[in-house]
Parts: structure tokens; C-alpha cells; sequence
């Protein structure tokens, strides 16, 4: 017998709406440095293109890569 789980949807509709708002505050936080996307990826040690997804919440983005861009930027993820 297998469980249902009548929530799986909105917990993905959840963490997607997360990710989004980070993604909005690093942007946030980057104009308020006058820091480019790519000084950040040369800090993320990535592309300029992976700092692009990161920031318009596209793709698989985990939560370490969102610390990570966080970090590089002074802020903290809570």
C-alpha cells in the first residue's frame, strides 16, 4: 500500500517561492555592492552563466549554493 501525499505539490511550490526570494535578495544585496555577476561567479569559482540561474532561480539550485552565493556577498541565509 503506498501513502499518499496530498502536500508533495505545494512543498515543491514552497521551496521554489524559497529559492526565488533568496535569489531576489542576493540580486538585492549584489546592486546595493555594486557588485557584477561576474565578480561573483569568479568568487563562486563558476560561470558567469551558473551565477545567471542562480540569481533567476532556475535549474536545480540546492541550498549550499545559495549559502555559498550568500557568503560571498556578507549576508548569512536563516
Amino acid at each position: 500500500m503506498t501513502e499518499s501525499r496530498p502536500f508533495a505539490g505545494s512543498e515543491a511550490a514552497k521551496a521554489e517561492a524559497v529559492t526565488r526570494v533568496v535569489a531576489w535578495q542576493l540580486t538585492q544585496e549584489m546592486e546595493r555592492q555594486g557588485m557584477t555577476k561576474a565578480a561573483l561567479a569568479e568568487k563562486m569559482h563558476t560561470s558567469r552563466a551558473q551565477v545567471d540561474r542562480i540569481l533567476k532561480a532556475k535549474g536545480n539550485i540546492t541550498i549550499e549554493t545559495l549559502q555559498r552565493a550568500a557568503a560571498l556577498v556578507g549576508r548569512e541565509l536563516r
